[in-house]
């Protein structure tokens, strides 16, 4: 009878861990990050947050829900995974800021009068859509693939102020935070299917931007050619 009891109780633990390492993401970006958080608790959340803001291949839609479902295991609290995940990624932002405003206008515009098809007169018509929408553009592109990184450049170079950028990042980046830790947390084991739905979002954005650039050359060429029409008649 205590044998059984003690094989039972064996079979009964061993079923218990292997169920916990099938909830474990193994390998990719899931896998770095569970490392992470593993090895730092929530802050190991917030680096990975910073490095997903310098380096956006790093998608925040798979490392937010997996904080929180990290945050419903116990290993730190939902509070502490929305604390550390919004600072991580106001450090991102400030690191992206301060490369903007170290290029500055002057080493911006020389950089694009350098560029085939990009002219100078593109970077006024930037600045002055800057000048009119940047705050909004600041804090609503916290929750836009791609822009969440790339809009800190932009604010940098035109000398946005600190105090200001700081708080529509913050705001910005909470509010996004907040929404993806919060089902990774509801969600628990099944933290992997808002990332699946997400993905979605993602890669219509990424499909728009890439219509948009090919759009964007595909006139640039035809002025071009047009241009060159001109001048040899």
């Amino acid at each position: 009878m205590i044998l059984t009891t003690g094989h039972a109780l064996d079979a009964h633990l061993l079923v218990t861990h292997a169920s916990a390492s099938a909830e474990e993401p193994a390998g990719g970006i899931a896998g770095w990050a569970a490392d992470l958080m593993d090895s730092l608790g929530a802050a190991g959340a917030g680096a990975a947050i910073a490095l997903e803001n310098l380096f956006p291949p790093l998608p925040s839609e798979v490392i937010l829900p997996l904080a929180g479902f990290a945050a419903s295991q116990g290993k730190f609290s939902l509070l502490a995974a929305l604390l550390w995940t919004t600072a991580g990624s106001v450090v991102g932002a400030l690191a992206l800021y301060a490369i903007g405003a170290l290029l500055g206008r002057d080493r911006t515009v020389a950089i694009a009068a350098r560029l085939p098809l990009v002219k100078t007169s593109d970077i006024e018509k930037t600045e002055a859509w800057f000048g009119r929408h940047g705050t909004k553009a600041v804090f609503f592109g916290r929750m836009v693939p791609i822009f969440r990184s790339m809009i800190s450049i932009p604010a940098g170079i035109e000398r946005m102020p600190l105090p200001v950028f700081l708080g529509l990042t913050t705001a910005g980046s909470l509010i996004w935070n907040s929404a993806f830790v919060w089902v990774g947390h509801a969600l628990g084991t099944r933290w992997h299917e808002v990332t699946d739905v997400v993905g979605l979002y993602s890669k219509a954005v990424l499909a728009i931007v890439a219509l948009a650039v090919l759009a964007f050359v595909a006139v640039r060429i035809r002025k071009a050619g047009r241009g060159a029409h001109r001048a040899r008649s």
